[in-house]
């Protein structure tokens, strides 16, 4: 990942419903060949969860 695209991943929040659990990163949706590897996100547990990878913020909503 090129340091812009890690910029705008920083700055992505990303609200998920409890229908798109167990959350991982890259989404499921997302092409992954240029991503980084997919990483499973405990947002349940507190209703927030960042990305160690690309710093992408998971917000879950009730």
């Amino acid at each position: 990942m090129n340091a812009e695209a890690a910029k705008q991943s920083q700055q992505r929040v990303i609200k998920v419903s409890r229908e798109q659990l167990p959350l991982s990163c890259p989404l499921p949706e997302e092409e992954v060949w240029n991503l980084h590897p997919r990483v499973y996100l405990p947002v349940e547990k507190t209703g927030e969860a960042v990305c160690p990878y690309c710093g992408a913020r998971y917000i879950l909503q009730d």
